[in-house]
């Protein structure tokens, strides 16, 4: 943070985009790997956010973007076809982030800043979804590009403040609203988002 702030001045913008998984059932996990998990996809966001946060206080201009994931949609209630992949905990931590970000915004909605939080629509092959055979691989062109991922973060960073903040969405949803692209697909366009995305 000392050295962003000595190269390039005060943190306008901050993309909480790392994150760590094990694809374990909970009966498997161990404590240490369950802590780590939200150390890296919950507690390195809520970090990060208090190291930028008194500059955009002072300012009252800034944004956080907080990375989520389909995972953060729970499987709902029985009856179940199968015993489901592992991703209880990553999905437990993508859901405490949404939360996490609605309530940060509404605690900083009064000094023009915006936190969002937004996920994938489809799949974007990265080594963890490759590794843990969620996306087939780099070779492979299916699923989401990284440039839109990184065109919803930018459309985030820099439409009014006002009328994201607290937003929880999806990549193609929101870039599709905006105009910023023509056709969408995936989560929040074609089947619904998580609970936090429709509120």
């Amino acid at each position: 943070m000392a050295e962003a702030k000595r190269v390039f001045g005060p943190v306008d913008i901050l993309v909480n985009n790392a994150a760590l998984s094990y694809y374990l059932p909970v009966v498997k996990l161990t404590a240490k790997q369950w802590a780590r998990v939200f150390a890296v996809n919950v507690h390195g966001p809520f970090m990060l956010s208090q190291l930028v946060l008194p500059d955009m206080l002072s300012r009252r201009h800034g944004r956080i973007i907080n990375i989520s994931s389909g995972g953060a949609i729970g499987p709902g209630r029985c009856p179940y076809q199968s015993a489901g992949n592992g991703g209880t905990l990553y999905g437990t931590t993508k859901a405490a982030l949404e939360r996490f970000t609605q309530g940060f915004a509404q605690e900083v909605h009064e000094y023009g800043m915006a936190v969002t939080c937004y996920s994938p629509s489809q799949v974007v092959a990265t080594p963890g979804t490759v590794y843990h055979k969620i996306h087939p691989g780099f070779h492979d062109s299916s699923g989401e590009s990284v440039a839109l991922m990184a065109q919803a973060a930018l459309l985030l960073a820099t439409v009014p403040a006002a009328e994201v903040n607290g937003r929880v969405t999806y990549s193609q949803q929101i870039l599709k609203e905006y105009g910023w692209i023509t056709e969408a697909h995936g989560r929040g366009v074609e089947t619904p988002g998580s609970g936090y995305s429709q509120i």
